[in-house]
Parts: C-alpha cells; sequence; structure tokens
C-alpha cells in the first residue's frame, strides 16, 4: 500500500519439532507391560500424553513488533523495547532478559534456531551465523 512506511513480515512461528510426538508414543509404549500386568498403574500413562501436549502447545511467536512465548497454562507477550538481551544456558532453551530485570523463557528458542529469532526481530537480535 502507499501510505505504509514500514514492511511488516508474518510473525515467525519457533516450535519444538514434532518428532518429539515419537518420544512420547514409545515412552507409552515401553510403558505398555507394567501396566498390563498392574491394571491401577493405568493413570501413569498420562505422563506421555502431558508430553506430546506440550510438544502442541510450547512455542515462541515473534513478529516485527514483539515476542509471544506459550507456555502449558498461560502466554506472555513482551515488546522487543522490553528486551535487553538473550542468553544460553546449556541444555536449555533461550532466555530473555528484560530491561526492568527479571527473564522469560523462550520456549523451543536454542542457539541453533537463532537465525529464524534474529530474521523476526528485524536486526534486533544478530545472526550468528552471518
Amino acid at each position: 500500500m502507499a501510505g505504509m512506511a514500514a514492511a511488516t513480515h508474518a510473525p515467525v512461528v519457533i516450535r519444538i519439532s514434532p518428532m518429539a510426538h515419537f518420544a512420547a508414543a514409545v515412552l507409552a509404549g515401553a510403558m505398555m507391560l507394567p501396566i498390563l500386568a498392574l491394571p491401577w498403574l493405568a493413570p501413569l500413562l498420562l505422563i506421555p500424553a502431558a508430553a506430546s501436549f506440550a510438544v502442541v502447545r510450547l512455542r515462541t511467536v515473534a513478529s516485527d513488533a514483539d515476542v509471544t512465548t506459550r507456555g502449558l497454562l498461560r502466554s506472555t507477550t513482551v515488546g522487543w523495547d522490553q528486551i535487553e538481551g538473550l542468553k544460553f544456558v546449556k541444555g536449555s532453551w533461550a532466555r530473555a532478559t528484560l530491561v526492568g530485570g527479571g527473564e522469560i523463557t523462550l520456549p523451543a528458542v536454542s542457539f541453533s534456531t537463532l537465525p529464524l529469532l534474529a530474521q523476526a526481530s528485524g536486526g534486533r537480535v544478530p545472526n550468528p551465523y552471518e
């Protein structure tokens, strides 16, 4: 459009790989023999179901204006101007350090998915691979 000052891009969604559902299915399969022997253990099947639910639910959505983290029970949206920086802890997802103090976890954002976040941030997050 002629009146638009800046181009807006579609938000980038960073998710856990759907292959993680396979791990939940393997866990459920491994639990079947003890459950068949001891039927009162059947509620333990809620564990792989919860893991599969987490794979579907957890994600980070980044647009040129803000970042939304979606956890198991709630979502949090933070503007890019409120994010001071990112930090990575070995074996964990990225954490955004906030200007006023505190941190938020960015589900599914790892060092390997950082280029996707860098693209969505409009240059606010540097791409370490360039």
